[in-house]
């Protein structure tokens, strides 16, 4: 950074000085920007001297890289494009990525944001585990590093953690399932199945946790039955939170357990993508009465499908907060300062704790969802239809 002010201040004495004009340096720099946010794996060299000299003709702000895992999931193509929005309103550059959940890609375009010039990177990870050695090349070259809704595990690397209160996502689930089936009253019991995320994901031991924290009374008293049996996180994980995944897995639980016309009345599904697979097979295999289903992310399909009936809830985390408060987390780090943080406690990457910012989730179910999705200019009424 100092480098770069530097370099600032000689190129502004020369440009003075040459009385060189300042309408053909503005339209380089929006050229430029332009070419630095393509979304790419492969950084070409042009774009590489594209980059710096985007940096170099610029007055304000600097370079932020941001990582993001995929754009096969709706919320991943939300979040990025928030977050570079709000960071190029507020003066930085953006080099934004996707990495179609590849982590070899990922580390790849981590590696390449270094080598171009970035000031500061904002990190989703695909696999929490397996950003050490870019990350160390980012800390090397004093880089801080924003772990983005995914923490980062084992490295030091990892400056601050922006995220929602993930363990309360999986508390609303597991205490909408405690409502909608009326568990601290009603008789039961009642069969419940359970999926959760990507075991990669350090976010979904959060979301699970939290949820089993609330219904494991229940499943140990009796009132709640597990069929299947599958109950420990690592039988009811979900790679990569595929929907394919999460379908056939039900396809076959219920061909084994509730072919017989067994109804089943609850599924935990810890996101939306979980939550439709289930959904698809349960339209496609199952006549028993329609369970309560939980999810996460307020997907544009999974809403239609509450619209249905075909499920119950699911949790909204307004990635524009969460995009605004990161903003003001790069913003206070480029400026020298410290990043503002609300919880200094409960995030252990293995190498300590992280501060981390969480915003809080809520929920949607069919009474409040246009509030809070259409009303807030999150989607609009069309987008549902």
């Amino acid at each position: 950074m100092k480098k770069r002010l530097l370099s600032l201040m000689l190129a502004s004495a020369m440009t003075t000085l040459m009385l060189a004009g300042c309408g053909s340096g503005t339209t380089q720099t929006s050229s430029t920007e332009e070419k630095a946010t393509t979304e790419t794996t492969d950084t070409t060299k042009d774009e590489a001297q594209t980059t710096d000299t985007a940096k170099d003709t610029s007055s304000e702000g600097g370079l932020v890289g941001v990582a993001m895992p995929t754009k096969d999931l709706q919320r991943w193509n939300q979040d990025g494009e928030n977050m570079k929005k709000l960071l190029e309103d507020a003066g930085y550059q953006v080099d934004l990525q996707y990495a179609s959940n590849d982590v070899a890609t990922q580390v790849s375009q981590i590696e390449n944001m270094i080598s171009n010039g970035c000031d500061l990177l904002v990190v989703a990870s695909i696999d929490g585990n397996s950003l050490g050695t870019p990350l160390q090349a980012a800390k090397d070259a004093g880089i801080k590093v924003i772990a983005y809704d995914r923490l980062i595990m084992n490295s030091d690397a990892v400056s601050y953690y922006a995220t929602f209160d993930n363990y309360m996502v999986g508390t609303k689930q597991g205490e909408y399932i405690v409502g909608a089936l009326n568990l601290e009253t009603a008789e039961g019991p009642f069969n419940l199945e359970i999926f959760t995320g990507d075991p990669g994901d350090n976010n979904a031991n959060f979301f699970y946790g939290g949820a089993m924290d609330v219904l494991n009374p229940y499943i140990e008293s009796g009132k709640l039955v597990v069929k299947s049996g599958s109950k420990d996180f690592a039988d009811v994980a979900t790679a990569n939170w595929s929907t394919e995944t999460a379908q056939s897995r039900m396809e076959a639980i219920l061909s084994s357990y509730y072919a017989d016309g067994t109804d089943l009345d609850v599924v935990l599904c810890s996101n939306d993508s979980t939550a439709l697979g289930v959904e698809n097979a349960l339209e496609a295999n199952y006549t028993g009465k329609w369970p309560v289903i939980t999810g996460q992310d307020c997907d544009i399909a999974n809403i239609k499908n509450m619209k249905a009936g075909k499920q119950s809830m699911s949790i909204f985390k307004d990635t524009r907060d969460l995009a605004a408060q990161v903003v003001k987390m790069v913003d206070a780090i480029m400026k020298g300062g410290e990043a503002p943080v609300n919880d200094t406690k409960s995030y252990d990457n293995g190498t300590g704790i992280i501060p981390s910012y969480l915003c809080e989730p809520v929920f949607a179910f069919i009474d409040n969802y246009k509030e809070l999705l259409i009303d807030s200019g999150y989607y609009k009424e069309s987008d549902l239809e």
